[in-house]
C-alpha cells in the first residue's frame, strides 16, 4: 500500500504526521510526505530503516503578498494576521505537488491520501483520481462535536455556527449533559478568523467540514477510554467511520540536539518538581499576556521549565539560546537563575515532558500538547488557552478528571496568578477535584 500525508503548514501538525507515517512505514507500506523545505530539514527525521519506505517531497511555496520572505510554517509567521497568506501559498503549492502524485507514472500508485483541515481540497482531487482519502484530526472528538455535521462547518444548515453567540450554548444535539462551550470573550476572538472568508477565499472552519465531507473515514487522535461518549456522538454525526489512532507522541529519545544542558539542569531536579511551560507553536500571546504568565511563574516558588516564544515571534526557530526578551519583566531571568530554564525558540517537548523531575505542565490547552501531557502522567495546567481548544480542557474539568502520577509540582503546587502590572501574587483557592488538575 502506498499513502500520501499532506499536514498542515504547523509544526503541532507535522510532527503527529509524521510519526504516524513512522507507524504505517513499520507495518511495511510506503508513505510520501509532502512538506515545505525548511519545515521538513527542521522536523522531519526519518531512522535510517524506514529510509527506502518513508519519501519526504519538498514543496516551494510560491511568493504571496503579504507573507515573509522564507515563512514555510505557522511558526514562522510574525502574527495571526498573516495566517491566510500562509494559508493561500499552501493550497496553490500542495495541490501542486498532490496532483503530481496522483498522476506519476512510476509505480505503485498512490492507494490512498490522508489529509489535514486545510487542504480541503485534497479529497476532490483525490477522487479523481479514484483514490479514496482520510481526514486525520488532530482535534479532540469534544470539539470537533461541539461544531457539528460536515455541512454546519461550511456554514449551511440548522447547526451552522453564523454568530459568535451560537459558540457559547451547547448544541441541542448533544445527548448527555457538558460543560462543553466558549466564554463569551473566546467566541468572539475565535468566530472572525474561523467562521469568515479569509484572503483565500474560504474560513478555516469550510476547510474542515469540506475536508471531512470528501473524505471517506476519519481519524481523530484520541482513544475511546478518554473521549467514549464524543466519539460515538462524532460517528453518528459524520456519518461515516470515525476511528481513534490513539496518541502517538514520538519517542522521548528522539531530536535533543541543541538542549543537552537543559537536559542536565532538570536532571538535578528532584522527580516530579518542575513545572513545564508551554503555549504551542501555534498561539501568539500578547507582551501583557506572557508578563503576566513569567510573574506567575516567578511567584509560585517552583522550579520551572519555560519554552519561551517572545510577541511577534521574534524567538527564532533554533535550539537553547536564541533571542527575544520581550514581554519578559525586567531583571525576570536575573531573578529566577538556578531555579528556572527558559528555553528560546522550538524545544523536543516530548523529551521534556517525560523527564522524572517533570511533575506538571503548564499549557495552552492544544490538543496536541494535552494528548502529549497525559501520555507521560503529568498534571495538566490549562491556562492562556487558545480559543479554538478551549472546549477540550473544559470538558475535562466537567467530568472530574484527575491527571498525573507524579508528585511535586503537581501535587504540591500553588496556583498563583499574578495581579495587574505589578506581579502582586495571588493564591488561588477553591475546592472540589476540578482544583486535581493542579494541587
Amino acid at each position: 500500500m502506498h499513502v500520501v500525508l499532506l499536514p498542515w503548514l504547523a509544526f503541532g501538525h507535522i510532527l503527529p504526521f509524521t510519526e504516524l507515517a513512522k507507524r504505517i512505514a513499520r507495518q511495511g507500506h510506503r508513505v510520501t510526505l509532502l512538506s515545505t523545505p525548511n519545515t521538513t530539514r527542521r522536523l522531519i527525521d526519518i531512522p535510517p530503516d524506514l529510509g527506502g519506505l518513508i519519501r519526504v517531497v519538498d514543496v516551494a511555496l510560491p511568493r504571496v503578498e503579504h507573507l515573509p520572505e522564507g515563512a514555510e510554517a505557522s511558526i514562522d509567521l510574525p502574527s495571526d494576521d498573516l495566517r491566510p497568506y500562509l494559508r493561500l501559498a499552501c493550497d496553490t503549492a500542495l495541490a501542486g505537488a498532490l496532483s503530481d502524485a496522483l498522476r506519476a507514472p512510476e509505480p505503485p500508485r498512490p492507494d490512498w491520501v490522508l489529509t489535514d483541515y486545510a487542504v480541503y481540497w485534497a479529497p476532490a482531487a483525490a477522487a479523481r483520481h479514484g483514490v479514496p482519502c482520510a481526514y486525520l484530526s488532530l482535534y479532540s472528538a469534544a470539539v470537533l462535536s461541539f461544531f457539528g455535521p460536515p455541512e454546519a462547518l461550511m456554514g449551511r444548515g440548522r447547526h451552522a455556527k453564523t454568530a459568535p453567540e451560537h459558540l457559547t450554548e451547547v448544541p441541542d444535539f448533544v445527548p448527555f449533559p457538558t460543560a462543553v462551550a466558549y466564554r463569551g470573550h473566546e467566541a468572539r476572538e475565535m468566530f472572525m478568523p474561523a467562521a469568515v472568508p479569509d484572503v483565500s477565499g474560504v474560513a478555516e472552519l469550510y476547510r474542515s467540514g469540506m475536508s471531512i465531507h470528501g473524505s471517506q473515514v476519519v481519524g481523530i487522535r484520541s482513544s475511546r477510554e478518554l473521549e467514549p461518549e464524543w466519539l460515538r456522538l462524532l460517528a453518528e454525526l459524520y456519518q461515516k467511520p470515525v476511528i481513534p489512532v490513539g496518541l502517538f507522541p514520538p519517542p522521548p529519545a528522539q531530536g535533543v540536539a541543541g538542549h543537552e544542558a537543559t537536559l542536565r539542569w532538570l536532571d538535578g531536579q528532584a522527580p516530579g518538581s518542575v513545572v513545564y511551560a508551554a503555549f504551542g507553536s501555534e498561539a501568539k500571546l500578547t507582551g501583557a499576556r506572557l508578563e503576566t504568565i513569567a510573574l506567575g511563574l516567578e511567584a509560585s516558588g517552583l522550579p520551572f521549565l519555560w519554552a519561551f516564544r517572545a510577541p511577534g515571534g521574534d524567538a527564532g526557530t533554533g535550539g537553547e539560546g536564541g533571542s527575544g526578551t520581550r514581554g519578559l519583566p525586567a531583571g525576570f531571568e536575573e531573578r529566577v537563575s538556578g531555579r528556572g530554564v527558559v528555553c528560546r525558540g522550538w524545544v523536543p517537548q516530548v523529551s521534556f515532558l517525560a523527564h522524572g523531575s517533570v511533575g506538571a505542565f503548564l499549557t495552552h490547552a492544544g490538543w496536541n500538547s494535552v494528548t502529549e501531557g497525559l501520555a507521560n502522567g503529568v498534571k495538566l495546567v490549562p491556562g492562556a488557552a487558545a480559543a479554538d481548544v478551549r472546549p477540550g480542557p473544559q470538558r475535562q474539568a466537567s467530568r472530574g478528571e484527575e491527571d498525573g502520577r507524579r508528585g511535586g509540582a503537581g501535587r504540591g503546587g500553588r496556583l498563583v496568578r499574578a495581579r495587574g502590572h505589578r506581579g502582586c501574587p495571588e493564591e488561588g483557592h477553591g475546592g472540589g477535584r476540578r482544583r486535581g488538575v493542579w494541587g
